[in-house]
């Protein structure tokens, strides 16, 4: 028998974040409240994966998504590579990620930055982990590495590209996960561009602390704003939230492989 109101999980926060360090026994407390069963929370750096897994050890709904973000690619170093190695291994690391390539800020060169991610997507396949990928301004290069070193168990998360590179990403195996700019005023066409996701490779998150949906803008974006995006995906597809809840919440099960673990949409 199913619970009695939706259950959400929030596929991309940073929890770890500074944003987070004086009240996250709170944040957490308010997406419970909401119906947030389940978070993953995402590292960029091996630091911050570190402080993720140690954070969050005492938080059976909390599970980390470790890796090193383009971002931050120019910084690293093989010994970060071992590191992660030996963290994908722990219980509560369900993915690797976030990593890709930005070539909006370039904070790291962008061939620099595609080998980064191909040395990553590599280490992910062999210890059998999904990837969660970032992507601005880079779709072309993005797409290329993916299709040689395919096929890849990955997310293209916080999307909020045009129709024709959700096509690449689905014909390549991506899952499609939407954030709080879907509820964005100016968002006309990426709202379009989700009513065409097949339900079964939907997925919803937060990106917090960034991307506040509506009607929390200006504010601090935290878990318990997913229920927002489930609501604008719902209103744009014609069905109910409780039928998007149910639905991402199930994909992101399946996703990050915890149905094995005994998880369900119907578990309270």
């Amino acid at each position: 028998m199913k619970s009695s109101s939706p259950v959400y999980f929030d596929t991309h926060a940073h929890l770890n974040a500074v944003e987070f360090v004086k009240d996250i026994r709170e944040v957490i407390n308010r997406a419970r409240e909401k119906g947030v069963r389940w978070i993953l929370d995402v590292g960029d750096s091996v630091e911050s994966s570190k402080k993720s897994i140690e954070l969050f050890k005492d938080y059976s709904e909390i599970y980390s998504c470790i890796g090193i973000h383009p971002h931050n690619a120019g910084k690293a170093l093989e010994s970060d590579f071992h590191e992660l190695e030996k963290l994908l291994l722990k219980d509560s690391v369900v993915a690797l990620g976030e990593v890709g390539l930005d070539y909006y800020y370039e904070f790291s060169d962008k061939d620099v930055q595609k080998e980064i991610f191909a040395k990553q997507i590599r280490l992910a396949k062999r210890l059998g982990k999904p990837v969660v990928i970032h992507c601005r301004q880079a779709e072309n290069d993005l797409v290329s590495i993916i299709q040689k070193e395919g096929p890849v168990k990955g997310v293209a998360h916080c999307f909020s590209g045009n129709a024709d590179f959700l096509k690449e990403c689905l014909d390549i195996g991506l899952w499609i996960s939407f954030s709080g700019i879907i509820t964005f005023k100016k968002a006309m066409d990426l709202r379009e561009t989700a009513s065409a996701v097949p339900l079964d490779k939907l997925l919803i998150e937060t990106d917090s602390p960034y991307l506040s949906p509506v009607p929390f803008r200006g504010r601090r974006n935290e878990p318990a704003f997913v229920t927002e995006v489930a609501r604008c995906i719902a209103e744009i597809r014609g069905v109910s939230q409780e039928k998007i809840a149910e639905t991402t919440t199930e994909n992101a099960l399946s996703f990050f492989d915890l149905k094995q673990n005994g998880h369900s949409y119907t578990m309270k």
